[in-house]
């Protein structure tokens, strides 16, 4: 299927999870599904896509059917690595939290090409990045808080240990959290710069209780297939990997050419074709890393810059103010 085929859709189990939640209020799949294409049968096969548009019908009669505002929180809790297909099963037979993270990074695009995923790294905080690389229209917030409550709990069910830290979301709290005990507890925050899990950097090594060695290489390849399949989809994700060289400044686009093994003008013509640059991706990535940079108040503001790449403090606070409409000084005023 090419990368065309794959925009603005959804895989079906995660409709197929929509469904089965409903069922806890009696809700019955016929009838959810009703007016549509879809059936649970049609759901389950495997490479299954559903339109977005299809995906916001679901939600919103499940919202209807069940009287239940806070099913997005629903969903993270009882979502399963099983639910992100060979992507989640190369991240659960992972050795630690840092290859599962790359394997989610790398291989997000064969699940959608909405919604990806990127690791930043800034002195001893992560944060793990929810992009939204398309329009998700009326699924945005249902989408994202299902996904970041979700990923959070998968970590700590593959870790066998509670995650410290935060889970942020970049839009204003839903009027029915509190109803839920969720498991991020008081950490999930809202009007955030960004949608991410934000933890102790020392959590990437952590080992997870189902790593295998021999079915994370047979995950791996089924991965790499599908991604093949999908043409250029993974050259965001490749560039992003290729940009922080090793004495910790970020390369050139001719550099980072040469390392996904194309040339600098095919480069530029295939991500513009992906409705992306390399400009764009450095930007995000020092946007990203900028935030938690910002967050360790010890570092005075110059520094962070120079870390950035940036070679004087003005020209920083410019392309932060950029990103954020603030200041990096007003943003650490206004507790980050």
């Amino acid at each position: 299927m090419s990368t065309g085929d794959r925009q603005g859709e959804l895989p079906g189990n995660y409709v197929l999870d929509v469904v089965t939640l409903a069922r806890r209020w009696k809700v019955r799949p016929e009838v959810l599904l009703a007016g549509t294409d879809l059936s649970e049968e049609s759901l389950r096969v495997p490479g299954a896509r559903v339109p977005l548009s299809t995906c916001l019908l679901v939600v919103e009669r499940a919202h209807a059917l069940t009287a239940e505002p806070a099913l997005a929180l629903y969903l993270g809790m009882q979502m399963k690595v099983s639910s992100h297909g060979f992507l989640g099963f190369a991240a659960m037979t992972a050795s630690t939290v840092r290859e599962a993270l790359a394997f989610a990074e790398r291989f997000a695009a064969t699940r959608t090409s909405v919604l990806g995923v990127s690791t930043v790294v800034a002195h001893d905080t992560a944060a793990v990045v929810i992009e939204e690389r398309g329009d998700l229209g009326g699924l945005r917030e249902f989408a994202i808080l299902s996904l970041i409550v979700g990923l959070w709990q998968i970590g700590q069910t593959l870790t066998g240990r509670p995650l410290h830290g935060a889970a942020e979301c970049s839009f204003p709290a839903p009027a029915y959290l509190g109803r839920v005990p969720i498991p991020t507890g008081d950490l999930l925050r809202f009007d955030r710069p960004a949608n991410r899990l934000v933890f102790a950097a020392e959590m990437l090594d952590v080992p997870l209780l189902s790593a295998d060695p021999v079915a994370v290489q047979l995950a791996r390849t089924q991965c790499e297939r599908e991604l093949a399949m999908l043409v250029d989809a993974g050259l965001p994700g490749r560039v992003r990997s290729a940009l922080e060289a090793p004495d910790g400044r970020f390369c050139t686009v001719d550099e980072v050419a040469r390392t996904v093994h194309v040339s600098t003008r095919t480069l530029k013509r295939k991500l513009a074709a992906l409705g992306t640059s390399y400009s764009a991706i450095l930007d995000e990535t020092r946007r990203q890393r900028a935030l938690l940079l910002l967050e360790d108040r010890g570092l005075p503001l110059a520094e962070v810059a120079s870390r950035l790449g940036y070679t004087e403090l003005p020209n920083f606070s410019r392309a932060f103010r950029k990103w954020t409409g603030i200041t990096p000084g007003a943003f650490r005023r206004h507790g980050g």
